[in-house]
């Protein structure tokens, strides 16, 4: 085989393996615009029953649970949505007890008392918080 059969072959066999087409190049990574602001702006509350409502309810489920730390969160919520919604400061109390927080709890069960003076479990309560002081 003569040099010039040589460079014929290893042409025509060059131009037979092509290079794979170039991809271009992958975009950066970004998280998605809402978990950004998530992180660099605090959450906003307004007042929002519908919302206090719902996080009563699924505080009340881990509360049932026996995941005191789950609902207290929970409830604390449902008191930002709602400042003026009394049994969410109730609960709050009762999880707080169970995580034995007395501090914490006698607080939430003194704005309950302050919100709903003429509930019944506000007698109970206001007897309770006398006794600790």
């Amino acid at each position: 085989m003569s040099i010039l059969q040589y460079a014929l072959i290893c042409g025509a066999l060059c131009a037979q393996q092509q290079a794979p087409p170039k991809q271009p190049p992958a975009p950066a990574e970004q998280a998605p615009p809402e978990e950004d602001e998530a992180i660099t702006s605090p959450k906003e509350y307004s007042f929002n029953p519908i919302q206090a409502e719902k996080e009563l309810r699924i505080g009340n489920y881990y509360f049932k649970k026996g995941s005191y730390r789950a609902a207290a969160n929970r409830f604390r919520e449902s008191a930002k949505w709602n400042p003026g919604f009394a049994e969410a400061y109730l609960r709050l109390g009762d999880a707080q007890e169970k995580l034995r927080d007395r501090k914490t709890a006698k607080e939430a069960y003194a704005k309950f008392v302050e919100l709903a003076p003429d509930d019944k479990r506000a007698q109970a309560l206001k007897k309770k918080l006398a006794e600790t002081r």
